[in-house]
């Protein structure tokens, strides 16, 4: 049988199994609903300390949920026993700033050098937007999130700089309060939207032609949301060009055991 992402039948122990065993490569929104994803971030020892401080001063778009120990994979905090080589849906690899490959895993290239960073990730609090009859238009499309880099710069730390990645959700106008409201409630889910509107007050030319991800319409009725995106890191290191640095794919997180309340 074919694996399904339903998120009452499924829990991130299976779905990272999945992942480990090739099975699941596909975007994780709407998976394991009630549980925190998390963004991926593995940079070198030389750089562990700078990269650390772009989180501190760039909260909203970088909630750091654990941070391993040098050459460490598991993430024992958010879950124990998970391997953070293989449990992802697929892998960047960075070189100098520019994608150099797309990796199913880790294995042949971890390093006892490599610190790994978990960053929240808006797709926790989508389950509480669906129970409070907020409609999410990527998921009833089966699509990746839509993800844009704006204008809006972030606090640099040493080599990393660069612009604020969002993610946009289309809301009904009468609920764009409660949208609000609650992922307000979500701080290491980046909290709550950072810009609604014009798109073109935060440098976004184009909402058709997303950085990452998948293009979603935005209906007369609706308006266009933005949140802070945990893609802002892959932005930074496209413009601190360190020698390696690995990511998650956008929009293949890493599923944590944590559930979505221990995001508030």
């Amino acid at each position: 049988m074919e694996p399904r992402c339903d998120s009452g039948q499924i829990s991130p122990k299976q779905l990272r199994q999945w992942a480990r065993d090739g099975k699941w490569q596909g975007p994780t929104t709407g998976c394991c609903n009630g549980y925190v994803q998390a963004n991926l971030v593995v940079v070198t020892g030389a750089n562990a300390a700078d990269f650390l401080t772009f989180c501190k001063r760039n909260p909203q778009p970088c909630p750091l949920i654990e941070q391993t120990d040098p050459g460490e994979f598991e993430p024992p905090r958010s879950a124990p026993g998970a391997d953070l080589r293989t449990d992802l849906p697929g892998y960047l690899l960075y070189h100098n700033g520019v994608v150099a490959a797309e990796l199913p895993d880790l294995l042949h290239i971890w390093s006892n050098d490599f610190v790994a960073f978990l960053l929240g990730c808006s797709f926790t609090f989508e389950a509480a937007l669906l129970d409070a009859g907020v409609p999410l238009r990527h998921l009833e499309q089966g699509k990746n999130v839509p993800m844009y880099i704006t204008n809006v710069p972030c606090q640099p730390a040493g080599p990393f700089a660069g612009p604020l990645v969002v993610s946009m959700r289309p809301i009904p106008r009468h609920l764009v309060d409660r949208a609000v409201g609650i992922t307000a409630c979500y701080p290491l889910a980046h909290g709550a939207p950072v810009h609604m509107g014009d798109p073109a007050a935060i440098g976004i030319a184009n909402l058709g032609r997303p950085d990452f991800g998948d293009m979603v319409a935005v209906g007369s009725d609706e308006v266009p949301v933005f949140w802070a995106c945990g893609v802002t890191p892959q932005a930074a290191v496209m413009q601190a060009k360190p020698d390696l640095v690995i990511t998650h794919i956008p929009g293949h997180m890493f599923v944590t055991d944590l559930r979505h309340e221990e995001s508030r």
